[in-house]
């Protein structure tokens, strides 16, 4: 009888969150594979100068959805040959999407389901939903190394909410502001968040924003690539003390995955 009503007691507890990998390639771009196997690139400029593998795209067999914060060379990177090699569907501002399509994106890859602007929500699946966020930021898209920047949209950071695993939020290029206390609403378990300085925060107001958001883990991403972007992990992590910040920074090497 005791054994039968502790079987019971345990099919009524929810089920333990499985993990979640996120590899980190080097400047903001990311691959997350949730527990049922989702797979989600975000901002995915594979052939950065920090990434040591240069084959990265190449040996990404499955794609679900691509996640693209703003217009910037250095974020929309590799995003429609990886479309084309996976078949992924685009996340993005509906400016942005629109500005793909035209440099040879498919459309249907870019519909209203997975368009939004900031305040905008999508549901990707049955397990993904991804909330589009403010960022500090501009956004401009060129077709062509030569080309005119053609207007993206409002820039924008995702909250990505995983079913069975952790919020994480990707900053985008953003500086900080005021209403990162907003996106704590969504209480993010990750934070990717942009340290470099320059065009983005440095570490000192990347730690301010990550106070205000509250994330138990820290990513620092978008620093070292280029000259201008000299905010350091070290930094940050000075900073996030003295910021007096709840959560723990979690350093990455561009082509580590760790699990959340």
């Amino acid at each position: 009888m005791k054994l039968a009503a502790l079987a019971l007691s345990l099919l009524a507890l929810p089920a333990a969150a499985q993990k979640t990998e996120v590899t980190w390639y080097g400047q903001a771009t990311f691959t997350i594979k949730t527990p049922k196997g989702t797979v989600i690139a975000i901002d995915p400029w594979f052939n950065n100068p920090v990434n040591p593998d240069k084959a990265s795209l190449d040996k990404l067999a499955k794609v679900d959805f691509i996640l693209i914060t703003h217009g910037h060379f250095d974020h929309v990177g590799d995003a429609i040959a990886l479309q084309k090699k996976t078949g992924a569907k685009v996340v993005a501002a509906l400016e942005l999407a629109m500005q793909l399509v035209g440099a040879g994106l498919p459309k249907e890859a870019a519909g209203f389901d997975t368009m939004a602007e900031p305040g905008g929500y999508a549901q990707l699946n049955d397990e993904v939903g991804v909330a589009f966020v403010p960022a500090l930021h501009s956004s401009g898209f060129s077709p062509g190394e030569n080309g005119p920047m053609l207007y993206g949209g409002n820039p924008v950071g995702f909250v990505v909410q995983i079913k069975g695993g952790p919020t994480i939020y990707h900053t985008g290029d953003t500086g900080w502001f005021s209403g990162m206390k907003d996106i704590a609403r969504f209480h993010p378990g990750v934070m990717l968040a942009c340290i470099g300085g320059h065009f983005t925060m440095d570490p000192h107001d990347a730690a301010m924003a990550a106070r205000d958001v509250g994330a138990a883990t820290i990513v620092p991403m978008h620093f070292g690539t280029f000259p201008v972007l000299t905010g350091t992990p070290a930094q940050f992590g000075k900073e996030l003390a003295a910021a007096h910040a709840k959560g723990k920074m979690v350093e990455m090497k561009p082509g580590e995955t760790k699990t959340f």
